[in-house]
Order: C-alpha cells, then sequence, then structure tokens
C-alpha cells in the first residue's frame, strides 16, 4: 500500500460514535486520502452529524477537509435518530468543547458531486449512513458514476436485522435511496450487519487508547468505550470492555479489501409497509427457485457481499493506524 498512490475516498456519514471511528481511521492511513465529507441525519439530527464531524476531523489532526451539511430527513419517511446507541449528542455524551472548523458553503449533493469530477483518479465512495444525499446525487448528477470506482457502503443485511428482525438501521431509515443506490452502475461493496457485528477491539487495547495523551489516538479509545462489543454483558464481564468498531470496518476494508470474504449475489430492498420494509433480501441460493420458474427470473442488482471478516486482521489495522501521530 504504501508504494502505491492513497485510494481517494469520500465519506458520507451520520456521526455518530462509530462513524467518528471511521473518520479517525481514514484520516491516518496513508493509503487512503479522504477529499470530502458529506453530512445526513440519522444517528442524530444532521446539524448535530456536522458538529459531531468538524470535531472528529479537528481531533484527528486531519487537513482542511470539506465537509457539507445534506438532507435532513430521509426520502419519505420521518426521521428517526439513534440517540439511544450514540448518546444524546450523537458521539457518546463526551462532554468534547465546539470545533473550531466551519462546514463548507454548499450543500452535501453539490460538494459530492463537485469532489468527485474534480478527482484525477476516480473515487471510492463511502456510505456510513442512511443513503438520502448518494440517492439524490444519483438521481441529480447520473455521470458521477463515470468518475467512481466503488461505494462500499456500510448497511444491510443477510442475516438478521438491528432496526428491525429483518432491516439493518441504515438502509430501515431509508429503504427508497438504499433501492436507489443499487441502481448504480458502479461496483458495490455492501459491508453489512454479518460482518459490523464481529469486528471486535479487545477492552485492554481499548483501556490503552483511553491512557494516550494524543487526542485523536485518546477519542478512538474513548469512542470504543462507549460502543461495548456486547451491550447486554454483566459488569463483571470479561468482554464488557471490549468494543465494537462497527462503521469503521468498512474503511477497513477500503484499505485492505484482502480481510473481507464476500459473494456477488443478488440483492434487493423490500419496500413494501410491513414488518419486512428495510429489509435487503440477498439471494444467496445456488440456483433459482419455484418462484422464479412459475414467475419469471426479474433482474436484480449484483452486489460483493460482506459475509466473512478477518477480525484480527482488522483490529491490528485500526490500532496501528489510529495510533499514527497525525501530520
Amino acid at each position: 500500500m504504501t508504494n502505491e498512490q492513497p485510494i481517494p475516498v469520500i465519506i458520507d456519514c451520520d456521526t455518530g460514535v462509530d462513524d467518528a471511528l471511521a473518520l479517525l481511521f481514514a484520516v491516518r492511513h496513508p493509503g487512503i486520502d479522504l477529499r470530502a465529507v458529506t453530512c445526513v441525519a440519522g444517528n442524530t439530527d444532521v446539524d448535530g452529524v456536522v458538529r459531531n464531524t468538524l470535531t472528529a476531523l479537528e481531533r484527528a489532526g486531519a487537513p482542511d477537509i470539506p465537509v457539507a451539511r445534506g438532507a435532513e430527513r430521509p426520502l419519505i419517511e420521518a426521521p428517526r435518530s439513534a440517540r439511544h446507541v450514540h448518546g444524546h449528542d450523537g458521539m457518546g455524551d463526551l462532554g468534547l468543547p465546539a470545533p473550531r472548523r466551519s462546514p463548507a458553503d454548499v450543500d452535501a449533493v453539490t460538494l459530492l458531486r463537485r469532489e468527485i469530477l474534480a478527482s484525477p483518479r476516480p473515487v471510492t465512495l463511502v456510505p456510513t449512513a442512511p443513503l438520502t444525499n448518494i440517492a439524490l446525487l444519483l438521481r441529480t448528477h447520473p455521470k458521477v458514476t463515470r468518475n467512481i470506482e466503488r461505494i462500499v457502503f456500510m448497511g444491510g443485511a443477510a442475516g438478521a436485522g438491528n432496526a428491525t428482525p429483518v432491516a439493518e438501521f441504515n438502509v430501515w431509515h431509508d429503504p427508497e435511496a438504499a433501492a436507489v443506490l443499487l441502481t448504480a452502475d458502479v461496483p458495490i461493496t455492501m459491508y453489512g450487519l454479518d460482518v459490523f457485528t464481529r469486528v471486535v477491539v479487545p477492552g485492554a487495547e481499548v483501556r490503552r487508547l483511553r491512557a494516550s495523551s494524543e487526542p485523536g489516538t485518546r477519542l478512538a479509545g474513548d469512542l470504543l468505550a462507549h460502543r461495548p462489543a456486547y451491550p447486554r454483558s454483566r459488569p463483571d464481564d470479561p468482554a464488557e470492555d471490549d468494543g465494537g468498531l462497527g462503521d469503521a470496518g468498512a474503511l477497513c476494508a477500503v484499505a485492505d479489501p484482502g480481510g473481507l470474504t464476500t459473494h456477488r449475489l443478488p440483492v434487493e430492498v423490500a419496500l413494501a409497509p410491513g414488518p419486512t420494509r428495510g429489509q435487503t433480501v440477498v439471494d444467496r441460493r445456488p440456483r433459482v427457485g419455484e418462484g422464479e420458474l412459475h414467475d419469471g427470473v426479474r433482474e436484480q442488482p449484483l452486489v460483493d457481499v460482506g459475509l466473512d471478516v478477518d477480525v484480527e486482521r482488522y483490529v491490528r489495522l485500526y490500532l496501528t493506524t489510529v495510533e499514527r501521530p497525525s501530520a
């Protein structure tokens, strides 16, 4: 990686404890050239997302990376936050001071279009949030796909969900937007709950990060401590102090794709009202079934679905990266 050009990356996020972990990683990994960050309502309201994003970048020692405010709500649904997971302020209620940085004077879709088309190399787009901004971009400026190398999105699940028994939060929050994403004529990788929940930093490492005198490294430890890997564990459980990387794993998959095992599979989003709304229906069957034989085969987007992950490899990658001194 060190002998290659850094990968131009744009992150679309709803910062969020684990989005902040992802930003810390992206800023400090030498193989990633973070060109812009766009914000969308999700884990908290969009103004809180902007504040948290600027704070994370500031603590990471990032250069002057443009940050833009995006959609306040999903395309159709009312906004539904995840403050019960991420704290009232979306950043674990750590009492962090207000950032000194300011957002760009353009909206998220405008910034996305500008930075994608201006990049000398095709961009890797990494949404770690509800996909509203991305859907608006693809519908408003479809020609941007000519300069997108790949979309690696944190969302969906081939198995169980978390927002509902079958739907993952980011897709459930705006299912129509996720369905639009799947129509993008670029390679797509789904970093879903099947791998998202497995990448866990041991408690001893979390405590070591928290003891650091370097602001970005210490913030990573504090965020991991707020994000227990096993939220229902007992206080005397040895795993109580472990912290889940969550969204940051999607950035690990960009920097080191060899740690993620994917299968190219048809995926669609359930949009009908009811208990399956927001489900990513991943077709893992080896051959078509009776439904297709009787009703005809439907064209579905093929997505590289993450189904297995080298946990130790990504934990080691994350730790070595966030402990790098800021430039």
